[in-house]
């Protein structure tokens, strides 16, 4: 009988973000549109992109491997494999068992879990249910992969330049050095309408903005507080609040999109309707100003990701993650809870928190964000639009062989070479050297 897992929670992770970007202030210029529109209005700096020879099952191929070559773990040890995406290439076929080719020379078909998809929350979905998993009597003694992560690509226009590309790779396993707090969570759903994608014959989605925004800080707000509630009911903390946290990791799609309405307590607004609260700009620009130093200790330290690469839908909170271990050291860590808030459009939310119980800097070193970030190569907008002009004209393509360069792409990253009559995807691997 397998003895039961204790301190469970993610105890490796990988990234991985294409080689190329388009600069954020070039964009402007070449858009025409205001300076500081992308780089201060979104908070933006630059935006990794893919060419039509990426693909969700290829860049999830691409992290996977590379996580297991990186932290040596063997494909047999492997109990459970789940994938959340919302960037969807096939409606029955799941990117999961694409995944499964890489298990063929171990051996292990005898995998568990498929995808999970719910805008940008599938990533933190299928990391809850191999948490559970884990601490369930349904695990036997193996370890789990969670991978999480989107190709984000909009319309020519305003949209565009809130696009990007990551996947993350989770190993998820006992003893870890970022321990899931089990009981501690709060989640809040409901049925919306702010951002979508109903036409199956494009990869741009269906966006209402303003609801866009109102949704996620309303989603924020309740999460927070059932949050704190179970602080209260389940952790026995008295008067729970920010405080409790230590740091704060949320969805960004861009990094102006965070925003900390519960935060402080502002007396003269108390009040405003809880619903008025969520679009009132005084308001809004009230908390900004007096949360100022709590969200640089608590939440600027996440963003490096995601300033530099742009929205990864379900891996953006996830490289805030990365990012955060990237800039806080082992060391401040220790003992620290980390809470994360995952909001996908719909919408679905959750807040929840991981105690450090251990080392993280073999996970710092070997994500070696920074390096990977300064060695991409930028190119042009003109580019750019080239290239997202024949990634639309090319998207569910039958009999194509893509057009572009593998030789732009990173050392060690899977590539589409073909599609063929049947719609049946075949990829290459570009070498390690």
């Amino acid at each position: 009988m397998v003895a039961r897992a204790e301190n469970i929670g993610i105890r490796a992770i990988e990234v991985y973000f294409p080689s190329r970007y388009v600069d954020q202030v070039e964009l402007e210029q070449h858009d025409g549109v205001s300076a500081g529109k992308y780089t201060i209005g979104l908070g933006q700096s630059k935006m990794a992109f893919c060419d039509d020879r990426e693909d969700i099952s290829s860049v999830c191929l691409t992290v996977v491997q590379s996580f297991m070559e990186k932290y040596n773990v063997s494909y047999s040890d492997i109990g459970r494999l789940e994938v959340g995406t919302e960037t969807i290439i096939d409606k029955s076929k799941s990117t999961k068992t694409v995944l499964m080719k890489l298990f063929e020379e171990s051996g292990n078909f005898n995998v568990e879990g498929i995808d999970t998809t719910n805008a940008c929350y599938g990533g933190t979905s299928a990391l809850f249910n191999a948490c559970q998993w884990m601490d369930s009597s349904a695990w036997d003694g193996r370890l789990a992969l969670v991978v999480a992560g989107d190709i984000a690509v909009y319309a020519s226009g305003n949209a565009r330049p809130s696009g990007g590309c990551g996947v993350v790779c989770m190993l998820v396993a006992p003893d870890a050095p970022l321990a899931l707090e089990f009981p501690l969570r709060g989640t809040f759903m409901e049925n919306t309408y702010d951002f979508y994608k109903p036409n199956m014959s494009s990869e741009f989605p269906t966006v209402d903005g303003p609801l866009s925004v109102t949704s996620y800080v309303r989603a924020l707000d309740n999460a927070y507080l059932a949050y704190i509630d179970a602080l209260e009911k389940r952790a026995a903390e008295s008067a729970a609040s920010l405080d409790s946290v230590d740091y704060l990791v949320f969805h960004s799609p861009y990094t102006k999109q965070p925003r900390c309405p519960q935060f402080a307590d502002v007396q003269q607004f108390k009040d405003i309707a809880r619903e008025d609260s969520y679009t009132n700009k005084v308001l809004e620009k009230a908390f900004i100003n007096v949360s100022k130093q709590a969200f640089a200790a608590k939440t600027k330290p996440s963003l490096l990701a995601a300033s530099n690469i742009g929205n990864m839908y379900t891996g953006s909170v996830f490289f805030g993650l990365a990012s955060l271990l990237t800039e806080v050291s082992s060391a401040d860590l220790q003992g620290k809870r980390i809470a994360l808030f995952s909001y996908g459009s719909g919408c679905a939310a959750s807040m929840y928190s991981f105690r450090v119980r251990g080392n993280t800097e073999e996970i710092a070193k070997a994500l070696d964000l920074k390096a990977r970030l300064d060695s991409r190569t930028k190119i042009s907008p003109v580019e750019f639009e080239q290239i997202m002009a024949l990634r639309e004209k090319t998207h569910n393509a039958l009999e194509y062989e893509p057009q572009s360069d593998v030789s732009k792409l990173f050392p060690g990253t899977f590539y589409l070479q073909k599609i063929d009559s049947m719609w049946r995807r075949a990829y290459g691997r570009t070498p390690l050297n």
